[in-house]
């Protein structure tokens, strides 16, 4: 088992890690970007694209109050990658500097991992 920080993502991906990833073999990473309205999502996801992600945008109706939210937008931003720490990180800052000049940020990350495919 890999040492990781103590952290929000230090704590996922010794998730990740414990159902049986190997953190040494690519997996598909998905990156959320919350977003203030559709043309934002669609901008980040556009620039995101030449930075090598897969992108798709859609609206959060899962919200509880989906009007009142001020990032009710979504940018999902995936890429395979090997998923360590380091790369997680600089994964979000790449995006983050997409994100904020704009009103928007990152709001999250998730994987399936790879056990299924070992």
């Amino acid at each position: 088992m890999t040492d990781y920080p103590d952290d929000a993502d230090g704590n996922a991906l010794k998730y990740v890690e414990e159902q049986g990833s190997d953190m040494s073999r690519p997996m598909d990473i998905d990156i959320q970007v919350a977003a203030p309205d559709e043309l934002t999502a669609i901008e980040i996801a556009n620039a995101a694209m030449t930075l090598g992600y897969r992108t798709d945008t859609y609206f959060d109706d899962d919200l509880e109050d989906a009007e009142e939210a001020s990032e009710p937008w979504t940018c999902e931003c995936s890429k395979v990658m090997v998923l360590s720490y380091e790369n997680i990180v600089a994964a979000q800052a790449e995006l983050n500097e997409i994100a904020r000049p704009l009103g928007a940020y990152v709001d999250g990350w998730g994987t399936f991992g790879n056990a299924d495919n070992q």
